[in-house]
């Protein structure tokens, strides 16, 4: 792919990595700060560029890698110039393979489900008229090599055809571990994860969870109490033997008796009339001769 920049300028290097940052390589001597915006800018018009050729190569309807996709994730991007192009004198470009770790839930060989972090690969492509002359190849044992990695370490997004058959001609993955997502991963996944892979937590069982605390539960059990004198039996025909005793401290009402039903109205005005008048209101009214009558009875 041609650019109407300088690609040999831009790219020093035969294989370039680009983080989030979108970061020109080196800094040319002299140079000030616009120039510097200006192959910033220059290096995101070759990431949207690359692309959308990939997305038209797998037939994709958007493209899944950009500029502002890699400012805003953490993947990494190799992108693989051709050294023998010179069209006047400024370069092209040959592929670019984009690699990031993502955490993923995968089956194993058993289908037990696992929480692993491992490397992607999310997007691979070599320009159609430089396939099959070992570009790929080498651009990809260049990221294996500088990421650390082996091939079967690897979890790929979405592989095309042509992907699964390089990964098979030139790494020997052929046997895939079926998977429920997008990703596929080959045989060996497992034997030497980095990181390793971690199982999940066991579900709690449903017996375990308490919809309310002890606490809770004992509140639950005690009966709210009416009050007084709603709380106060009925009163009988004929008085108790032992009528309860009243409190002497002035101003204290009656113990409370038992819990009982609800008093009917009648009842309880009945239950109030019958009450004999407190000590301190007979002391008020003998000390009063003057009160009259009905201010007497009001009193009582």
């Amino acid at each position: 792919m041609e650019f109407p920049f300088d690609v040999d300028a831009l790219l020093p290097e035969r294989i370039t990595v680009l983080d989030q940052h979108l970061r020109p390589p080196a800094r040319r001597p002299g140079t000030t700060t616009p120039a510097r915006v200006d192959l910033q800018q220059q290096i995101m018009t070759i990431v949207d560029e690359l692309g959308k050729a990939s997305a038209k190569a797998q037939h994709l309807p958007a493209p899944i890698t950009s500029a502002s996709r890699m400012q805003s994730n953490r993947h990494v991007m190799y992108i693989l110039k051709d050294t023998s192009a010179r069209m006047a004198g400024k370069g092209a470009i040959v592929g670019f393979l984009k690699v990031g770790y993502k955490k993923l839930f995968v089956l194993d060989d058993r289908e037990a489900h696992n929480e692993v972090e491992p490397l992607c690969i999310l997007d691979f492509y070599i320009h159609e008229s430089l396939q099959r002359h070992g570009h790929g190849r080498d651009l990809f044992q260049y990221m294996l090599q500088k990421e650390r990695v082996e091939p079967h370490q690897l979890a790929i997004d979405r592989p095309s055809q042509k992907l699964l058959k390089f990964l098979n001609k030139h790494y020997n993955l052929e046997t895939t571990v079926p998977q429920v997502n997008n990703f596929v991963i080959f045989e060996g996944f497992f034997a030497h994860q980095h990181p390793p892979a971690r199982k999940l937590p066991p579900k709690r069982a449903e017996g375990d969870i308490k919809p309310y605390s002890s606490s809770d539960r004992e509140f639950l059990k005690v009966a709210v109490e009416p009050p007084w004198p709603l709380n106060r039996a009925p009163r009988r025909a004929t008085p108790p033997a032992h009528p309860p005793p009243r409190s002497s401290s002035l101003g204290n009402s009656p113990e409370r008796g038992p819990l009982r039903p609800f008093v009917p109205e009648q009842e309880l005005l009945r239950s109030l009339r019958l009450c004999p008048p407190h000590p301190t209101a007979r002391l008020l009214l003998a000390t009063d001769p003057g009160g009259s009558p009905a201010q007497r009875r009001r009193t009582r």
